[in-house]
């Protein structure tokens, strides 16, 4: 899990090949009044998903996980919370992974919970679960999926 402020993105763009072009997309675009919806930068590899979210208590919302792709979170419109678990610590999940959507939900409860502000973003990677929305109210963020 890499938390960090978008202006430092350039520190962690070697990281992925596709982590140079996600994060110059967001720097140069307004998502503020954007149509929810997917934006395909590189088709199925590399796409953002601009959503409007309802938030939930931390003991309603469940880790989720996946294995074919890393996520960035980043909020555009107010504060997250997310919550973290290494998938080492985890349980079973509530039903076998489902290899089409690339997600499983797991209900146990996070063992980190941190906050991510607008201007920040968080990247979790497959060995990251992680359950996102986390406040009240609802927020405008976008959840950029890189293919591994």
């Amino acid at each position: 899990m890499i938390l960090a402020n978008l202006s430092d993105s350039p520190r962690y763009e070697g990281l992925h090949p596709l982590f140079k072009k996600a994060f110059d997309y967001i720097r140069e675009h307004d998502f503020a009044d954007a149509e929810p919806g997917r934006i395909e930068l590189e088709g199925s590899s590399l796409f953002i998903n601009v959503c409007d979210v309802q938030l939930k208590r931390p003991e309603d919302q469940k880790l989720e996980v996946h294995r074919k792709y890393i996520d960035i979170h980043v909020p555009i419109s107010g504060e997250e919370t997310i919550g973290w678990k290494h998938i080492s610590a985890l349980g079973d999940s509530e039903a076998p992974f489902d290899e089409e959507s690339d997600f499983a939900l797991y209900v146990e409860p996070a063992s980190v919970l941190v906050s991510v502000k607008p201007g920040e973003f968080l990247v979790v990677y497959p060995e990251d679960a992680h359950a996102p929305v986390i406040g009240t109210g609802t927020r405008r963020k976008l959840i950029v999926k890189v293919l591994l």
